[in-house]
């Protein structure tokens, strides 16, 4: 996050308090521990049952130079057709983390990532813009 932006102005901050209440509300049913498919499962869930836009598993094309590159990545989340939600379950958000979401930012257009990692006592949370 650059250090100009405060917390309040937050590119939509309204959506990703939206995303972080339903992360903290699987955190405290699950806790900690399960695979990372368990905790999209449990979002997956939660964003329909509450009518939140969401698509998971959104592949994008990886534009280089005049070329589509034959690989693609795929988002966990795309909710509300504007933040890209990754999900992890290990010891904590890596810089690798940080930087695979940049990225997605870039190809996807999105304008706010979301980093939610359920694999410590307490859900950690990294906005990206």
């Amino acid at each position: 996050m650059a250090s100009d932006i405060r917390i309040d102005n937050f590119p939509l901050k309204n959506e990703t308090d939206i995303i972080i209440g339903l992360g903290i509300e699987i955190h405290k049913i699950l806790g900690h521990g399960f695979m990372e498919i368990v905790y999209k499962d449990a979002l997956e869930y939660e964003l329909k049952t509450n009518n939140h836009s969401c698509k998971r598993e959104k592949e994008y094309a990886i534009p280089y130079k005049n070329i589509i590159l034959p690989h693609k990545f795929y988002a966990d989340f795309i909710v509300f057709d504007s933040v890209i939600l990754e999900i992890k379950a290990k010891d904590g958000i890596a810089d690798e983390d940080y930087a695979q979401t940049i990225n997605y930012l870039k190809c996807s257009e999105c304008k706010v990532g979301l980093i939610l990692n359920f694999g410590r006592i307490k859900l950690d949370i990294k906005r990206v813009v």
